[in-house]
C-alpha cells in the first residue's frame, strides 16, 4: 500500500461507525479469543504461523477495518446471509443446500476449502484466515441472519436509552459494549462449557449454525410491538443471555472448524 493511502486508510479506520459493525469491536474480539482456548496443539502452531505474534482477537476485525478501501467493497456481502421473514428452519436448511449467492454461507464453505489448501499463497492464506475468524462470528450474531426485507434489521427502528438507533445496530454492539468489560474480562466471564456440550457444538454443520442463528432473529423481531420501541435496561436484563450464548457458540464453533483445518 502506498504511504499517502496508508495515511487514508488510517485515518478512515478511526473515523469508521464502529456500532455497525458486526458484534463491534468487543463481540468479534470475544469469539476468537474464546476459540483461542480450544485450539488443539497443531492448530494453534498453524494459526500462529499465519498470524504470526498477532492474537486471533486482534485480527477479528480486519474484515470490517478493510471496508475503507474500495478494493476491498466486494467483501461487505460476505458478512451475512438475510433469509425471507418467516422462514423456519427447514426452510433455511433447504435454501442453503442450493445456495450460490456471494453471501456468510457460501464464501465461509469456499474460505474453508482454500484454507486446507496448502500450496495456498502466504498473503491469501493470512487474508483468508482473518475473514473466516470475522466472518464466523457474523453469521453467530442474530442480525446476520435475518430478514433481507429490512436489511437484517437495519430498517426497525427503535431507541436506545432515548438514542434513536436501530435493531441492528443494538445486536451489533450495544447489548454487548454496555457490560463495560474488555475482551479478555468478557471472554473469561462467559467461556464455561462442558465438554460433552462442547463437542455437541463442534458437531453441528454450519447450516444448523445459521439457522439456529436464524430463529433467535425471529424471536428478536416478535419483541418488537411499536414503532421506535423504548429500549432500555430491562431489554439487556432479558437478551443478554443469548447474546453471551451466541458469543460462546461462535468461539466454539471457530476452534472447531481451525482444528479441522489446521489441526494435521
Amino acid at each position: 500500500m502506498k504511504p499517502l493511502k496508508k495515511i487514508l486508510f488510517i485515518s478512515l479506520f478511526f473515523a469508521l461507525p464502529f456500532s455497525s459493525m458486526a458484534w463491534g469491536l468487543l463481540g468479534h474480539r470475544v469469539v476468537a479469543e474464546i476459540a483461542e482456548t480450544y485450539l488443539s496443539i497443531n492448530a494453534r502452531e498453524n494459526v500462529k504461523k499465519i498470524l504470526g505474534d498477532s492474537s486471533m482477537a486482534l485480527n477479528a476485525n480486519w474484515a470490517d477495518f478493510i471496508k475503507s478501501e474500495p478494493s476491498y467493497k466486494y467483501l461487505d456481502s460476505w458478512h451475512y446471509v438475510d433469509f425471507k421473514a418467516g422462514m423456519s428452519c427447514e426452510d433455511v436448511k433447504k435454501y442453503l443446500a442450493t445456495d450460490t449467492a456471494t453471501d456468510a454461507y457460501v464464501k465461509l464453505n469456499f474460505l474453508i476449502k482454500e484454507l486446507k489448501n496448502k500450496s495456498l499463497d502466504k498473503e491469501k492464506k493470512k487474508m483468508y484466515l482473518r475473514l473466516l475468524i470475522h466472518i464466523v462470528g457474523d453469521i453467530h450474531q442474530p442480525m446476520h441472519a435475518a430478514h433481507e426485507e429490512d436489511l437484517g434489521g437495519n430498517k426497525v427502528f427503535v431507541q436506545w436509552f432515548g438514542q434513536k438507533t436501530n435493531l441492528h445496530s443494538v445486536w451489533d454492539s450495544k447489548l454487548i459494549d454496555d457490560q463495560q468489560l474488555s475482551y479478555t474480562e468478557y471472554a473469561k466471564a462467559i467461556n464455561y462449557v462442558s465438554t460433552i456440550q462442547k463437542q455437541a457444538w463442534q458437531k453441528e454443520s454450519i447450516a444448523q449454525w445459521i439457522c439456529d442463528t436464524h430463529e433467535l432473529s425471529e424471536n428478536i423481531y416478535a419483541g418488537i410491538k411499536e414503532p421506535e420501541q423504548k429500549l432500555s435496561y430491562r431489554y439487556i436484563y432479558d437478551n443478554i443471555a443469548v447474546a453471551n450464548q451466541q458469543l460462546l457458540k461462535g468461539g466454539v464453533h471457530l476452534a472447531g472448524l481451525l482444528n479441522e483445518i489446521f489441526g494435521n
